[in-house]
């Protein structure tokens, strides 16, 4: 099988299910930002701070396969194996930022991102999770999207957020505060 088979030259792409939309469509844009998240949690799994949390990401990526799977899913698309996350997939992430902050200093201020490599990578991924989430709600209007996928995207953006402190503060990094 060829990696290109030149259907998007059109500037088309398909849905699961045969269904054709523009590429610069709301939902292929929304699909397309939580595959950019996947790729940013697999960096920060792959940051030696990380790992003793290296399964708990690869966790994350594949619930977002899973999100993605399910967005980019159109009419006629078998979903029995595409499992949306669950109340526990979001407990489990409420767990680990309950973990973490217990170990870290309580935030008085804002925060620059930043102090070291690993730390700003964290928090862009944290930026493009927010973003996949604004894009996905973008399309509830227009398909309607399983409350939990939101709920979870919006959750890990916390986890990130953490973690990022997490991993400043185990690595005795001083998280730039923001002082207006």
């Amino acid at each position: 099988m060829k990696i290109y088979t030149k259907t998007g030259d059109d500037g088309t792409t398909s849905l699961a299910g045969g269904s054709r939309l523009p590429k610069h469509s709301i939902r292929i844009e929304a699909y397309g930002t939580v595959d950019e998240l996947i790729s940013w949690i697999g960096l920060i799994s792959s940051l030696p701070e990380n790992n003793s949390r290296k399964q708990f990401l690869v966790e994350i990526q594949s619930r977002l396969m899973h999100c993605a799977a399910i967005l980019a899913s159109g009419p006629g698309a078998r979903t029995e194996k595409m499992v949306a996350p669950s109340a526990r997939d979001i407990e489990g992430l409420e767990q680990a930022i309950d973990m973490m902050e217990s170990g870290i200093d309580p935030l008085n201020s804002f925060i620059l991102p930043g102090g070291s490599v690993p730390v700003a990578n964290i928090h862009v991924g944290r930026c493009v999770c927010r973003r996949a989430e604004r894009a996905v709600l973008r399309i509830d209007g227009e398909v309607p999207v399983n409350p939990l996928i939101v709920k979870y995207i919006n959750r890990l953006s916390d986890y990130l957020f953490v973690l990022a402190r997490k991993v400043a503060a185990e690595t005795g990094i001083d998280q730039p505060k923001w002082i207006p």
